[in-house]
């Protein structure tokens, strides 16, 4: 069984269910029987998104994790950076996925500091060819983002430990790195 609804998600789901009853039921009580179709429409459409409004809603209250300890370690051999650190469930109920996200960005990009030097630039006899064939030089990303599903079905009140690898782009100078947490 999943652990994406809780309590409150189903009695969200079956009260919305009610109210859309309700509304073909009001739908048929209508004499012009060519209208009876758009009004059971509109009504799912307005269920629908109210529905969608409030899942999100009680998932923004009763899945909460923290991520706490986070360090990184780049490890030269590999190019690679690596982030470990903890997360932990706040609220009362299980989630079923915590996924982080982590974001590198070259600095110089980000603040505006931009010099000569801070975007890669590519140089050797290829990209010098390649000048001559019409093609433009190859280009480096300035931010890399990556997601990673760091715990399965976490229990309320305990963390679990996570340890995350990613590639290191070797062209960035000076590295911004942003990590964030999402529950599912």
């Amino acid at each position: 069984m999943t652990t994406y609804f809780t309590f409150w998600h189903w009695i969200a789901i079956s009260s919305f269910g009610l109210v859309f009853l309700f509304f073909v039921f009001i739908s048929f009580k209508e004499e012009n029987r060519k209208n009876i179709l758009s009004m059971i429409f509109s009504s799912f459409l307005v269920i629908v998104t109210a529905g969608a409004f409030s899942i999100m809603a009680i998932d923004k209250y009763t899945k909460k994790a923290t991520l706490y300890g986070v360090k990184n370690t780049r490890i030269l051999r590999k190019e690679s950076i690596v982030f470990t650190g903890f997360v932990k469930n706040q609220g009362n109920h299980t989630i079923g996925k915590i996924v982080l996200t982590v974001k590198l960005v070259n600095k110089g990009h980000v603040t505006g500091n931009v010099k000569a030097g801070s975007f890669y630039k590519p140089s050797g006899i290829f990209d010098f060819a390649l000048s001559f064939g019409g093609k433009s030089k190859i280009n480096k990303p300035q931010k890399i983002e990556r997601s990673y599903t760091v715990a399965v079905k976490i229990r309320p009140g305990s963390s679990k430990r996570f340890r995350v690898e990613m590639p290191f782009p070797p062209h960035f100078k000076h590295v911004s790195e942003f990590t964030s947490i999402t529950a599912h």
